[in-house]
């Protein structure tokens, strides 16, 4: 058994003095009781947090999750798990059906080679707006193509977990449809939607939204009449969970405060969006095909019109909520642990009797010092 002491334990938007016991690769109890173990950490000062579980990263540490091989997916992963991210999602972005069909190839087989839980690939696009491709490269944005989606699902039957998509360009919700019977989270981004659309995508199943705010239609009039776009439909939809990019960048503080008071901390996700060159001093490049620069602590689009990604790691976010928009450490860590834990239907994310044992240790700066996943120490 393993033994964790701490005095600042995360549980339940609070902070608990005592211990957390764990075998095997589950947490067994949370106590102020001093039990016998063979292994036994000391974090006393320091905060002990459930690990953190980014839904949306594109790499990190020069490493990116598609157009690389199974070992920058590994690495790019391990780059991450060292800022705390002890379960992820390698995000693929718009390119030819065979690259993606590689890439996801390529998370598949990164399971279990990487220090982290790779729970499987997110795909962002193809199926997508050209009016909302941000910095996705628009010759390889299509409708939904039945031949394809059926293909690599069929192909990689355990390889995607999740995939975002435009709901306006999904006829009939066909393509949610199909995403939730084959147990993958339908996710609307990048996308005109209006209203009607985003009704038919959440009767066939979509509950979450990519990146809110960030390639995402708003009120739009026809003839006079007004037309609710994503933004408003994920605030008037309960069921709803949204993420955003909490770097500070892509939405300023007070706009990251209005979302959370709309929506509550129940209901918002924490993502990096994070580029390959994250934790890397590249300046500017070319990424799917789109020129870049890095400036201001952001990625933009080489013309300044547009964000092309971030350059954060998941410990920024926190500082981010913490430093910049007031909230508690214990409430900052909640979205981004439980929240998208819930939305990814896993057992992790709560320093909680029967849950995974993946859990970090962070200072008062929100620097992460030791990780473990599944109870094995990794940092």
């Amino acid at each position: 058994m393993l033994k964790i002491k701490s005095d600042k334990i995360i549980v339940n938007q609070t902070l608990f003095d005592g211990y957390v016991y764990v075998e095997n690769g589950k947490i067994k109890k949370v106590s102020e009781q001093d039990f016998e173990a063979e292994n036994v950490y000391d974090f006393t000062g320091k905060y002990l947090s459930a690990g953190f579980i980014d839904m949306h990263t594109h790499g990190a540490g020069g490493y990116a999750f598609m157009n690389s091989s199974v070992e920058d997916v590994v690495n790019g992963c391990d780059f991450h798990l060292q800022h705390g991210t002890t379960t992820i999602l390698p995000t693929v972005s718009c390119c030819d059906f065979n690259g993606m069909r590689n890439a996801v190839s390529n998370v598949e087989k990164a399971k279990g080679k990487a220090k982290s839980n790779v729970l499987g690939a997110h795909l962002e696009g193809p199926y997508i707006s050209p009016n909302q491709a941000g910095a996705q490269y628009p010759g390889f944005i299509t409708p939904p193509i039945k031949e394809q989606y059926e293909s690599i699902v069929n192909e990689f039957p355990n390889g995607i977990r999740r995939w975002t998509y435009a709901p306006e360009r999904d006829v009939n919700g066909e393509f949610c449809k199909f995403l939730i019977e084959h147990d993958i989270i339908a996710s609307a981004g990048h996308s005109d939607a209006k209203y009607s659309d985003m009704e038919v995508a959440i009767k066939n199943g979509c509950n979450l939204i990519t990146h809110l705010y960030s390639s995402t239609s708003t009120i739009t009039r026809e003839n006079g009449f007004r037309n609710l776009g994503v933004i408003e439909s994920a605030f008037l939809r309960d069921e709803l969970y949204v993420e955003i990019i909490a770097d500070g960048k892509h939405l300023p503080p007070e706009l990251i405060n209005m979302i959370i008071k709309i929506k509550g901390t129940d209901k918002v996700a924490l993502i990096t969006d994070s580029l390959d060159i994250a934790g890397t001093d590249v300046k500017e490049g070319v990424m799917s095909g789109t020129e870049f620069i890095v400036e201001d602590g952001v990625c933009k689009l080489k013309d300044r019109t547009g964000f092309a990604g971030s350059v954060a790691t998941a410990d920024c976010l926190i500082r981010t909520l913490v430093n910049h928009c007031g909230f508690s450490i214990p409430t900052a860590v909640k979205m981004l642990t439980e929240v998208p834990a819930k939305i990814l239907n896993v057992k992790k994310g709560k320093i909680q009797s029967g849950y995974d044992a993946d859990l970090i240790v962070f200072d008062d700066n929100l620097s992460v010092l030791d990780v473990f996943v599944l109870g094995e120490k990794v940092k």
